[in-house]
């Protein structure tokens, strides 16, 4: 394998390919045009072959250097690309928030342009889990997490979110008929969400429905994914209207029967202990609790 080039020949190379001058070349690298010549010719003399032609009013270059001159300017720019990712100076903070997957993707995700709005200087760092019960390390500053509370952390502050009530697909719903009761739900696809099992027992006896409840048809991990399975046509569920609300005003789900079901936990923003008082925090706090969910 050839050994590569000098990376001052490669960018001086690039330089003048790029102007067909070695005098703007020179200028643009702040060097002498002589200086310039001479990378240039050591570039040819190591690959062996001639990259511009010297003209009486400047310089072409070759159809080998034009080939070549192609893949050293995308490796100069990948370089100065990665260079600029990676390591320039931050002009802007950076909140790091961790959710579960369903608050994240169908709460505030859809919401984050608002807060890009009212905040340009903010940066928001999205990532999610199924559940979380800590903050470790110093790579989340936030993290909204449902359940009762009970974790380690100083800040947490309550998220309330719509009831919930039973949700499927329109052509579904003609399964289910405009009556809530015990033959109809024995008959039902039940899709029962983990971390939410007991809703369907606390439904029935919110509405005097007698009976045991029919066991489900499928176990979802989170909302989000519950609510794929009945865009399929098949089953229905219980979730909080905060969750299934596009799908509902888009109809692509409905709600066949009006009831409400108060949601069994909460979810809660969990602020990292060592972080209170910095403005992006709490400029984000305000505005995700003063949200209308």
């Amino acid at each position: 394998m050839r050994r590569l080039p000098h990376v001052t020949w490669l960018r001086s190379f690039e330089a003048a390919a790029r102007h067909s001058s070695f005098s703007s070349a020179a200028e643009e690298l702040s060097l002498t045009p002589a200086a310039v010549s001479q990378q240039i010719r050591l570039l040819e003399q190591h690959l062996g072959i001639q990259l511009f032609k010297r003209l009486a009013k400047g310089v072409q270059l070759t159809d080998v250097g034009l080939a070549y001159a192609i893949p050293i300017r995308k490796s100069f720019l990948e370089m100065q690309s990665a260079t600029d990712g990676l390591f320039r100076i931050q002009s802007k903070s950076v909140v790091r928030v961790r959710c579960s997957i369903s608050f994240a993707a169908l709460i505030l995700a859809p919401r984050l342009h608002e807060f890009s709005r009212l905040h340009p200087d903010i940066d928001v760092e999205l990532s999610t889990a199924v559940w979380s019960d800590r903050i470790t390390g110093a790579g989340i500053d936030l993290d909204v997490r449902f359940g009762e509370g009970g974790w380690p952390e100083q800040n947490v502050h309550p998220i309330p979110v719509r009831d919930a009530t039973i949700v499927c697909h329109p052509d579904y719903a003609e399964n289910l008929g405009t009556t809530l009761s015990h033959a109809t739900m024995q008959e039902a696809a039940i899709v029962t969400i983990v971390g939410s099992e007991t809703d369907w027992d606390r439904l029935f006896l919110q509405y005097g429905i007698e009976g045991p409840r029919h066991a489900h048809w499928i176990k979802a991990d989170s909302s989000l994914i519950a609510l794929q399975i009945l865009s399929a046509g098949h089953g229905c569920a219980i979730i909080s209207r905060s969750f299934a609300e596009r799908d509902l005003e888009a109809g692509r789900l409905v709600a066949p029967f009006d009831l409400e079901l108060a949601m069994n936990s909460n979810f809660n923003l969990v602020e990292r202990d060592d972080i209170r008082g910095r403005p992006d925090i709490t400029a984000f706090v305000d505005w995700l609790l003063g949200q209308s969910l």
